[in-house]
């Protein structure tokens, strides 16, 4: 079973904001328990600010942290594909293999207005230019196999030009030619999430995703919506035991403990996406109570061993092709 928690660090009262220690201090803890992966976020649908930028966050976390995923939720209006390819391509060296996206599919009508778009976009169009993006972005990052720098002083050859693919895309709403300047990832590509599905996205998150979480919350539901991606998985020629299925649950003062030990078995999901907000006293209560009973019932620190994202969570290299 694996486990996630996920923070949305944006805050729309400027109480109680965590500083980058007291974050730190936080992810710290959850790696100590085995929490698989901390997913930060910084956005909302109402005026708010943060302290910081969810990529940039993740890159200090990877200097304070061995063993725990970090993945951001960065989005498709606000940032060209091949900026946010190469980030978090660059991500991944820095932390050693232990990067994720979370990509949405779903439109915040704040954000056209601050990138070019007053007018946004359709459900519609969003939903298709989102689909051509990810596309663009696991393109880019199988753009140079893991051996094709060389580096051959002697020789003169900087890199293998088999072992280097153009993307050349010409798209509905991108053109973008690649390769990333940036060497293969450690864990040949860094984790794709999706989050946020309607039932229209399915077959395309089934078909690229290798983390999708899910928010149905009873035991039916969610074995309904994991049989059911998996279904679509299997469809699309792609093993589904590949595409690993989180359900996610907001936590609050007392850890639904019971439930978090009968639904892995009834709901036929792969573990736990924890939902919690990003307070100081929200991280200091989940430190002090909830981490303990998740770890005394063992429900935290069960996934698998590895040193990258990747490998712990089982889900071997190179994501969907």
């Amino acid at each position: 079973m694996h486990l996630a928690v996920s923070l949305n660090i944006a805050t729309t009262d400027g109480r109680d904001v965590p500083d980058f220690g007291q974050i730190s201090a936080f992810v710290r803890k959850a790696e100590g328990a085995g929490v698989d992966m901390v997913i930060i976020s910084d956005s909302a649908d109402v005026p708010s600010t943060s302290l910081f930028e969810a990529t940039t966050l993740l890159a200090a976390l990877a200097t304070v942290t061995n063993r725990i995923g970090l993945v951001a939720s960065a989005s498709t209006l606000a940032h060209q594909p091949y900026n946010l390819a190469r980030r978090f391509a660059s991500l991944d060296i820095i932390s050693h293999g232990r990067i994720g996206w979370n990509a949405t599919l779903e439109q915040n009508p704040r954000e056209a207005v601050n990138f070019s778009r007053p007018e946004g976009f359709s459900d519609h169009d969003f939903r298709r230019r989102g689909e051509e993006y990810i596309g663009i972005v696991q393109g880019l990052w199988q753009g140079w196999d893991a051996d094709a720098l060389l580096f051959d002083k002697v020789g003169g050859r900087f890199h293998d030009p088999d072992k280097m693919h153009f993307l050349d895309h010409k798209g509905e709403f991108f053109v973008v030619r690649g390769p990333l300047n940036v060497a293969c990832s450690p864990q040949d590509t860094p984790v794709l999430v999706m989050s946020g599905l309607s039932e229209t996205d399915r077959d395309f998150a089934s078909r690229v995703a290798d983390i999708i979480l899910v928010e149905e919350q009873s035991a039916e539901a969610a074995n309904a919506a994991t049989a059911d991606l998996r279904r679509r998985a299997l469809a699309t020629g792609r093993q589904p035991e590949v595409v690993k299925v989180l359900l996610t649950i907001a936590i609050e003062s007392e850890p639904p403990i019971d439930r978090l030990r009968i639904l892995p078995g009834s709901s036929g999901c792969d573990g736990f996406n924890l939902v919690l907000p990003a307070g100081v006293t929200a991280l200091q209560s989940f430190t002090d109570r909830v981490l303990p009973e998740l770890q005394r019932h063992g429900l935290a620190g069960r996934g698998q061993q590895g040193a990258t994202l990747r490998a712990r969570l089982g889900l071997g290299e190179g994501g969907a092709k």
